[in-house]
C-alpha cells in the first residue's frame, strides 16, 4: 500500500505544524508520510515538547523545516495543511502543488501570555485541539 504524503504548514515549524506532523507518525503512521516546515524556521517550542512528553512523545529531536525545502516539488503531497491561526492568516504560506487543501486555524503556543506553568496549561488545550482534529482527519480518510 503506497503512504499518502501529507505536509502541515505553519510560520516557523516550531509548535502546531509539529505536534500536528508528530500526533499523525503516532496514530497513522502505516498509512501516512508526514512532513512538517514553517515560513520561516526557527526552534523548536520546549513547551509544545514538554506538552507533548505529556503524551509520550517525544518530539525533542526533531528539527525545524522550511517550506523551501519542499517547494521545489520533488514531493507530491497529497494534502497540505495549514495550521496557523486565523490573526496570522495572511501571513500564513501558500505551498504549491496539487494536494488537497485544508486551513485548521489553532492558537500559536509562541504568542501565549505567563508564566511556564500558564503557557503549558494553555498549550496543552492546543495540543488537544490539534490531537482531535488529526484524529477526526484519519477517520475521514479511512
Amino acid at each position: 500500500m503506497t503512504k499518502q504524503k501529507i505536509i502541515f504548514i505553519c510560520i516557523h515549524n516550531s509548535a502546531r505544524s509539529q505536534m500536528a506532523e508528530a500526533y499523525l507518525k503516532h496514530f497513522a503512521g502505516d498509512r501516512f508520510e508526514v512532513y512538517s516546515a514553517g515560513l520561516e524556521p526557527g526552534n523548536l517550542n520546549p513547551i509544545v515538547v514538554e506538552a507533548m512528553k505529556l503524551e509520550n512523545i517525544d518530539i525533542s529531536g526533531n528539527k525545524t523545516n522550511s517550506v523551501n525545502e519542499f517547494i521545489d516539488g520533488h514531493i507530491a503531497f497529497d494534502f497540505v495543511v495549514t495550521v496557523c491561526d486565523e490573526t496570522a492568516a495572511e501571513r500564513c504560506p501558500y505551498f504549491p502543488g496539487q494536494g488537497k487543501r485544508f486551513h485548521w486555524g489553532f492558537k500559536d503556543p509562541s504568542a501565549l501570555g505567563g508564566d511556564s506553568g500558564d503557557k503549558l496549561k494553555q498549550t496543552i488545550v492546543i495540543r488537544d485541539e490539534i490531537k482531535a482534529k488529526i484524529k477526526q482527519f484519519i477517520n475521514k480518510q479511512e
